[in-house]
């Protein structure tokens, strides 16, 4: 958020701001392009960077490094859970401004990420999705360990993961 906050001010706006100087320079306002166009665009701009501004006002910092109860899903566990037809995924949960699907990070309020909170390994949790409800067994919780945080690079940490052996899952 803030490295958009700081492209939105310190780049976008000033440039639009110069072309709106300029084509007021220009005459006649009510049909000049640039300036119409222009101060639509810084509009859009201040509105995103006041929106921004307000999120990162109310913005809170959580570090699953000191996340005291990891035997349950919380906020930044990483989650390993399997369903019916023992389709494995790894999720990571994070704040809604932060998810990106496709790199398996999910927002806290999105319907898996509520379905999965509080839950323990073994625990299975029903998800309503929009092909229909699947039900999801919880195989292993993940948080960074304060170590791992600070020697990421060096390779020699362990992530925290709490899992159960593929054994001992109910066969569905």
């Amino acid at each position: 958020m803030q490295a958009e906050y700081h492209q939105l001010m310190s780049i976008d706006r000033p440039a639009i701001v110069e072309i709106v100087s300029w084509a007021a320079g220009n005459g006649d306002r009510s049909e000049n392009g640039d300036y119409i166009y222009g101060r639509q665009k810084l509009r859009d701009i201040d509105r995103r960077a006041g929106f921004l501004a307000r999120r990162m006002k109310a913005a809170q910092v959580i570090d699953p490094v000191h996340q005291e109860n990891r035997t349950r899903i919380w906020f930044g566990a990483t989650v390993t859970i399997v369903d019916p037809e023992n389709n494995q995924r790894t999720l990571t949960l994070t704040g809604d401004d932060e998810s990106n699907a496709s790199a398996g990070q999910i927002g806290w309020s999105s319907p898996i990420a509520r379905a999965l909170r509080g839950a323990a390994i073994g625990d299975l949790k029903r998800v309503q999705l929009p092909g229909g409800e699947v039900e999801y067994e919880v195989v292993a919780i993940g948080y960074p360990n304060a170590a791992f945080a600070s020697a990421s690079t060096s390779g020699s940490a362990s992530t925290g993961f709490i899992s159960t052996p593929a054994s001992s899952r109910s066969a569905t």
